[in-house]
């Protein structure tokens, strides 16, 4: 299963989700334009000394990424939108993509995806921590399969 961070824009979030990366060996794919310095103090500091263990990408864009995508489904995540998380039936090939902390993935974007998942939350809430989010994914999704 690939972790997938489209256009990122808080380094301690993105070393966060490297840190789970590493942790559970699955790849990280970081879709440009990204919002901070591959270099970052903060980036590095939540990262911990985890970053040779990540199985790190870069991609120019989506485009530049799908094209050399070779897994399964791409499932989109949306605070609001899409298929209750609880449903999800995951495969190991899913590549599960998240979008910017400050406006998430949109519409038209979700629209070219094979499936989009939410999290259940509040109506008041807004939309959960992207680290957060990541790691509730990723821990249900591995439970599942």
């Amino acid at each position: 299963m690939d972790i997938i961070l489209f256009e990122p824009e808080i380094p301690p979030n993105t070393g966060n989700i490297a840190r789970l990366a590493a942790g559970l060996s699955m790849p990280l794919h970081l879709i440009e334009p990204i919002g901070f310095s591959l270099s970052d103090k903060y980036l590095k500091r939540a990262g911990l000394d985890y970053w040779p263990y990540v199985d790190l990408h870069v991609w120019e864009d989506f485009a530049s990424f799908k094209e050399a995508w070779r897994g399964g489904r791409l499932i989109g995540t949306s605070a609001k939108e899409g298929k209750n998380f609880t449903l999800y039936e995951p495969k190991a090939d899913d590549g599960i993509i998240f979008g910017p902390e400050s406006k998430g993935l949109g519409k038209e974007f979700l629209e070219k995806l094979d499936l989009v998942l939410h999290i259940p939350t509040r109506r008041e809430v807004r939309s959960l921590n992207l680290a957060t989010t990541v790691g509730f994914f990723m821990g249900v999704a591995l439970c599942r399969l």
